[in-house]
């Protein structure tokens, strides 16, 4: 059986068109994205996720696998809503408007023996009224402020987990 010469060039060409797009399409398609994580990390045990509660918001400690000797930074940043009420020298309450107070907790995690990293928990809880007031202010200095009973809510928050050396966290959980 012999194969003619026009077959063999036409075998020949679609070899090599198949061969560049294998070559020079490859990292085109194979599309890349940055690892924000040691190569290999993973879940080992627990579950990632936050809960909002009635008096701020609870984030859940988890295990982390395949980290190696890389250290992380676990961060809840929270934002509370309160309304303050502006009172005037004569007692009358003369404006309310609404204000907001910013909470933070920051962890420095560093893993154990075999890759494994162990987020602990982390929470934050509404600020109280004597809280919220050392950042409240009403428009005339003369005016007293309080905090409207009741009025502290949550008003979003951010988790976020970073891997020392990388420029953008691996685990970011908002609301």
């Amino acid at each position: 059986m012999s194969i003619s010469t026009r077959t063999l060039r036409a075998c020949l060409a679609a070899i090599t068109a198949l061969f560049a797009v294998l070559v020079f399409a490859s990292p085109a398609t194979a599309a890349t994205f940055p690892q924000f994580a040691p190569n290999g990390t993973h879940l080992q045990a627990g579950a990632i996720g936050c809960t909002e509660t009635a008096t701020g918001v609870s984030c859940s400690a988890f295990e982390l696998a395949g980290v190696g000797n890389t250290n992380a930074t676990v961060s809840l940043v929270a934002t509370y809503s309160a309304t303050i009420q502006c009172t005037n020298r004569g007692g009358e309450l003369v404006e309310s408007h609404d204000d907001s107070v910013t909470t933070s907790t920051t962890a420095q995690v560093f893993p154990t023996k075999n890759g494994r990293l162990a987020v602990p928990a982390q929470t934050s809880t509404a600020p109280t009224a004597a809280q919220v007031l050392t950042q409240a202010d009403c428009p005339n200095p003369n005016w007293t402020p309080s905090v409207l009973a009741g009025s502290i809510t949550l008003a979003s928050f951010t988790y976020t987990l970073t891997f020392a050396g990388f420029s953008s966290p691996y685990i970011v959980i908002t609301g």
